[in-house]
């Protein structure tokens, strides 16, 4: 379910310059379709239909961010995650995209960043 905290995280990056308006309105969008009720999980062989990001601080082991994105506005995430994540190299983000293009379902990638406390795992489902 969206947030108020996670709406006003994406208005500030829209004020702060860190993505055009018209990204911003498509998280927003993406953020009110993930306030339905989950759809079912496709049966297996079937097309994945959403796009998990969750990001968890280490120390308390609690959700800081979860983010369903529907798979169709997933190459504006994917842009749109490259500009947050420069630390991420060019390897990790082509091995994401191929098993997006793949068809891959499950876990795809997790990363530790040490230094701010947290985890991030992406998920396709």
């Amino acid at each position: 379910m969206a947030t108020v905290e996670e709406r006003l995280k994406i208005l500030k990056m829209v004020e702060e310059g860190k993505i055009s308006a018209a990204d911003g309105a498509q998280l927003l969008a993406a953020l009110s379709d993930s306030r339905k009720p989950p759809a079912p999980p496709a049966p297996p062989g079937g097309p994945a239909r959403w796009f998990r990001v969750r990001v968890t601080d280490l120390k308390t082991g609690k959700t800081k961010v979860n983010v369903n994105i529907p798979m169709g506005l997933v190459d504006v995430g994917i842009k749109m995650g490259a500009r947050f994540a420069p630390n991420l190299d060019s390897d990790q983000m082509t091995l994401l995209t191929e098993a997006l293009r793949s068809g891959a379902v499950g876990k795809i990638i997790e990363a530790t960043d040490e230094e701010d406390g947290e985890r991030v795992e992406i998920f396709v489902e």
